[in-house]
């Protein structure tokens, strides 16, 4: 059901078109004061390049469900779905700077223009979104739960922005000019036009993506009826990243991802080579409980040494469980390593919408820290409120 989940959305983007931009339509509103208002062709064109590279990911994502295509050449397909948001990005004079943390400043300044490297940062930046979605999926209702408290907690971020919460959106009435500095380098006045259209643009794209991930998930929860396939995995992963390089607050979306970087940073020895990696992680499935167990690698033979060191390091942490031989001490198999693994391992078997509940509650206390971070500890590293 990712295909027609992805088609739904986009076509509700479409039909939306025209309401963000209605008062420009309507001649007797807009005519005021003698004078029309331009129409904002910006906010049309980004808009228009995100749809453009939904539509882009959505294909490729079905072509990956068509064809089982292999991990290495998954990674550049993010890339090229990124590909016209990018360039109306750079076709709209999109700043490159970034601001420096204050113990920096005395090293590289207070900014930092990072010209070409800012848009490969951009195309990395939906790489990873798309992706880390991706390969934290597997067990029912996984792939839809994680999308939607992640655009809840979007949505969330964008509402603060807005003139519905004046004290919060406009500051203190002592302090009504706050200055906001967004990670493009830009100064922009808290409650400003330009600051509530970047998230009011970002709340179009995620107010249909929590509704289509609800009901989505209605039947994608335990036991299934439906499956999501990579085609939702890559669409919901770009719609983050559009609404990230659209509205310049990249690193607050990275802060929502807290529990995909975990997953990421501890299958980096399996993706990477360090460790055996078989063609799929799943828990296993224990047909005499009902419950889940850790998958594991078996080896044939001893592991070559990087995969000792790797696996015995991360036994000591409790996030890998490793069966040795008794007598000569050789590693004869490990769990893999994944999020669902390592709760398995520490919690014990359980069922599978146990196992999405807990997976669940880590998202939300991430989100929960992301908030903390971004307003609460933001200020020790930067001058201010900052993106």
């Amino acid at each position: 059901m990712g295909l027609p989940c992805a088609c739904l959305y986009i076509m509700l983007l479409m039909i939306f078109i025209p309401f963000p931009f209605s008062s420009h339509f309507d001649m007797s509103g807009s005519a005021k004061g003698g004078t029309q208002k331009p129409f904002p062709h910006q906010e049309l064109t980004l808009y228009l390049s995100a749809i453009l590279s939904l539509l882009t990911a959505t294909l490729l994502g079905l072509l990956d469900d068509l064809f089982d295509i292999r991990w290495r050449h998954k990674i550049p397909i993010p890339l090229i779905a990124s590909i016209p948001l990018l360039l109306v990005y750079y076709a709209e004079g999109g700043l490159t700077e970034v601001v420096i943390p204050k113990g920096f400043r005395s090293i590289f300044g207070p900014r930092l223009d990072l010209g070409p490297l800012y848009y490969v940062y951009m195309s990395l930046l939906s790489t990873f979104s798309t992706n880390s979605i991706n390969i934290l999926a597997g067990v029912n209702g996984l792939e839809v739960s994680q999308s939607l408290i992640i655009a809840i907690s979007v949505a969330l971020n964008d509402s603060l922005y807005l003139p519905i919460w004046p004290r919060i959106a406009f500051g203190d009435p002592g302090m009504p000019n706050e200055l906001v500095i967004i990670e493009g380098g830009a100064l922009l006045r808290r409650g400003s036009a330009e600051l509530v259209q970047r998230h009011l643009l970002s709340l179009y794209f995620m107010c249909p993506l929590i509704a289509v991930c609800t009901a989505l998930l209605y039947h994608n929860w335990y036991p299934a009826r439906v499956f999501v396939g990579d085609t939702f995995c890559y669409f919901s992963g770009m719609a983050f990243a559009v609404v990230a390089i659209q509205g310049h607050f990249s690193k607050t979306l990275l802060l929502f991802f807290i529990p995909q970087i975990f997953n990421f940073v501890l299958s980096c020895p399996q993706l990477f080579g360090l460790v055996d990696c078989p063609r799929h992680r799943l828990p296993k499935f224990d047909s005499s409980t009902g419950l889940l167990q850790p998958s594991r690698v078996e080896y044939g033979k001893p592991p070559p040494m990087r995969s000792v060191v790797v696996l015995r390091l991360l036994s000591l942490l409790h996030l890998v469980d490793i069966e040795q031989d008794t007598s000569t001490g050789v590693i004869k198999s490990a769990t893999n390593l994944t999020l669902p693994t390592v709760i398995l391992v520490i919690g014990g078997p359980m069922k599978e919408a146990s196992l999405t509940k807990v997976v669940m509650v880590l998202q939300v206390l991430g989100s929960c820290l992301a908030f903390a971070i971004r307003y609460g500890l933001a200020g020790l590293l930067y001058d201010g409120d900052r993106r």
